[in-house]
């Protein structure tokens, strides 16, 4: 079963939780980097996912695109660290789980708040969705995003040029006045645009939410879209203590807020920050015990 089948047809389909959170709770704050660097890391961290009984893993390339590269000052090869990712996520996997090509944001502003065009962002979208497809993900994840513009270059610069799926999910600031966006995009114009411009499935995943908050937006989305719904909380909201952005809600709350989503219409769900593998696997009994 190809994945596009497999997203639209199964009744849930478990996605992974964090790998960011859980390289910087080792100490490893370079992220994708350590797909070079701690290759061995990586690979136990995807491989305890694997075990929880989810049906993909995505790789560890969010926001390895080559604007977000060079303007962070990143010494590393946009071709390298994209590959390198997609060869830890399948030596992860077993036969019957998928793996997702993990895409985000460049870190930059489109025109007029930014100093980026349009053609930019889909060329450089364009190169990492090109290098991901040739290393033989099933399909790719956009996430994290928080311009709907965005979100649409993303989008058009997988679809345009390659036949893989393509989900696209959106960081909502708030669940209020229809969920909106940092940029101020509801979730209805998410979902309707993303919709028109050829998405194979749409969602929500981090910002400022917890699970039942982002619930409340799946409800938007739904009302807005028949595609299948994407909900990827992370564990619970944010807190600042110190000089540290920490993720307080356990493994039980955090499955009893995604049952939520579902409930909301959500049929794609996993983790985002904070959440471990500890949370995928209640979420996984969760759903055996939503089955009986």
């Amino acid at each position: 079963m190809d994945l596009l089948t497999a997203i639209t047809t199964k009744e849930i389909f478990l996605l992974d939780g964090a790998i960011g959170t859980e390289l910087d709770k080792r100490g490893l704050m370079g992220r994708a980097g350590n797909n070079i660097d701690n290759p061995d890391i990586v690979l136990e961290i995807q491989r305890q996912y694997a075990q929880c009984g989810c049906d993909a893993l995505t790789t560890n390339t969010l926001t390895m695109n080559r604007i977000y590269i060079e303007t962070h000052n990143m010494n590393v090869s946009v071709r390298e660290i994209n590959i390198a990712g997609v060869e830890l996520a399948k030596k992860a996997v077993n036969q019957s789980q998928y793996v997702l090509g993990n895409m985000s944001s460049t870190g930059q502003l489109l025109e007029p708040y930014g100093s980026y065009t349009e053609s930019q962002f889909h060329d450089t979208f364009r190169e990492q969705a090109e290098i991901l497809a040739q290393a033989g993900v099933d399909g790719i994840l956009i996430e994290t995003v928080f311009d709907l513009r965005e979100a649409i270059c993303a989008l058009k610069a997988c679809k345009e040029n390659f036949s893989l799926p393509v989900i696209v999910s959106i960081a909502f600031d708030t669940e209020q006045k229809g969920g909106r966006t940092m940029m101020g995009d509801s979730a209805e114009q998410c979902a309707k645009h993303l919709t028109d411009a050829g998405a194979d499935a749409v969602g929500a995943n981090c910002g400022s939410l917890g699970p039942s908050q982002m619930a409340a937006v799946i409800t938007e989305l739904r009302a807005a879209t028949s595609l299948p719904l994407l909900a990827q909380p992370n564990a619970g909201k944010p807190k600042l203590i110190g000089d540290k952005t920490v993720f307080e809600m356990a493994p039980e709350p955090f499955a009893a807020g995604i049952s939520e989503c579902i409930d909301a219409g959500a049929n794609i769900v996993g983790g985002c920050c904070g959440t471990t593998p500890e949370h995928i696997r209640a979420v996984a009994e969760m759903l055996k015990q939503r089955q009986k």
